[in-house]
């Protein structure tokens, strides 16, 4: 497609996105009385306009039913979750009994490495990226020391080549081939968070299982932006937070995934809880766990309804629109947003390099753009100017264009935002010089 880079093309751009009336059902913070132009959808999703209503039907029913809210709410409490599962299936690629939300993701992720990090023997390493998700790196340490191994020793990191900026897939499949037998778990974040890049996970799976591991996979960056089919792929297991491309709120709910092969097993290792008890026996107050059927079986607490709700509005706009669309609009808004980057690196003395891999196969939603001869001084102009992107150290910016509210105009005006802000700082400097 032959873009350009000016207003007129960008709203016809608009004009004719299938989707473009959803970004309506979204709200979106001012700056001088306009809508911002958001880029950290892979942060914070924006709130859905249907989201106070979905709160404020359990606020009623709580004011209105109190405790009978569980049983005659409009969308009773005791089963509100289980209204995720066929419509979250979809989003991730699953079957619905393969798919529960409950807790936060770094919360699952523990719990279903109880499951699946089970060290034995000569096998008790894990493989996972270097520079993982912070938190992944925490939650993998305390798992090792929790099993009493050495972190240095049980923790295998997959590195980038020297000079390159994103993994290659035969070099994740030669260091688990290297590990073998010694090889317990292969736990990788599905898109990197730093470089947006998504990994093969299909390849990847299966050559964890062939080497006998168990393969999960984090799907923060992955869940509501990729295509995904865990199923297919025959994933272990694997989570998401709902937060970011999904819209659910700050800090919210996180979904899960368990391979169906692991259901109604009785003896598979599992933290238990009232919540995983079969639902028709529950409060028979049964003393011998009895699991239910499916990913629920995880469940250890009932559902925060409330956090559960905002998830819920979202969660419906996912099932109208289907991934298939979103996946259409993404990958057209995210080259448009390239090409203008492109455009304004002529028109600039900075460079921009952009770090997230330019296969469309090999991308979601983000485009991480390193800066070069800028500083954070460039990311300060664009927030005060109605742009909120995110800045990472030492110079790359990450701009999530979300195809459910963000717009081709957007990305033209960003251009623009973005070329003043560096013309303006070339201007500064040569008046410093010549002072």
């Amino acid at each position: 497609m032959q873009f350009q880079n000016t207003l007129e093309y960008a709203r016809e751009l608009d004009s004719q996105d299938k989707i473009a009336s959803y970004r309506d059902q979204f709200i979106f913070p001012q700056h001088e009385g306009k809508n911002v132009i958001y880029f950290t959808g892979n942060s914070l999703g924006l709130q859905p306009k249907s989201a106070k209503k979905y709160v404020d039907e359990i606020m009623t029913d709580w004011a209105n039913l109190a405790v009978e809210g569980h049983f005659y709410a409009e969308k009773p409490w005791w089963d509100y979750h289980e209204r995720f599962s066929e419509k979250l299936a979809k989003v991730v690629g699953a079957k619905p009994a393969e798919v529960t939300v409950m807790n936060t993701l770094t919360v699952n992720l523990h719990l279903l490495m109880v499951s699946f990090y089970r060290p034995e023997g000569k096998r008790y390493k894990i493989i996972c990226e270097e520079k993982a998700f912070p938190s992944d790196q925490y939650m993998i340490s305390s798992q090792v020391r929790f099993h009493e191994y050495d972190p240095k020793d049980a923790i295998v990191e997959i590195r980038r080549r020297d000079g390159e900026n994103n993994f290659r897939t035969e070099d994740i499949i030669a260091k688990i081939n290297e590990v073998g037998e010694e090889c317990a778990l292969v736990l990788i974040g599905g898109v990197n968070y730093y470089t947006g890049q998504v990994l093969e996970m299909e390849k990847i799976t299966k050559a964890g299982h062939e080497v006998g591991a168990f393969v999960g996979w984090d799907l923060a960056h992955a869940a509501g932006n990729i295509e995904l089919k865990l199923s297919e792929w025959k994933v272990d297991f694997a989570a998401w937070c709902s937060y970011k491309y999904m819209n659910s709120g700050p800090g919210n709910a996180s979904g899960c995934f368990i391979n169906e092969k692991y259901h109604n097993q009785k003896d598979i290792p599992r933290f238990e809880g009232w919540w995983g008890h079969n639902k028709e026996r529950r409060f028979l107050m049964e003393p011998e766990f009895q699991p239910e059927n499916g990913a629920d079986a995880w469940q250890i607490s009932n559902a925060p309804v409330l956090a559960l709700a905002p998830y819920l509005a979202s969660l419906e706009m996912f099932d109208e629109v289907g991934m298939p669309a979103l996946i259409e609009k993404r990958n057209k808004i995210v080259a448009y947003l390239e090409f203008v980057l492109h455009e304004i690196d002529k028109e600039v003395e900075s460079s921009f390099e952009i770090i997230t891999p330019s296969n469309q196969e090999e991308r979601g939603t983000q485009l991480s753009v390193f800066l070069h001869g800028e500083g954070r001084e460039l990311f300060n102009y664009l927030m005060e100017n109605g742009v909120i992107t995110d800045w990472r150290e030492p110079n790359v910016i990450r701009l999530a264009p979300a195809p459910f509210y963000c717009s081709f105009e957007d990305m033209y005006q960003f251009g623009q935002i973005l070329k003043n802000g560096i013309l303006k700082k070339t201007k500064e400097d040569r008046v410093s010089k010549r002072d």
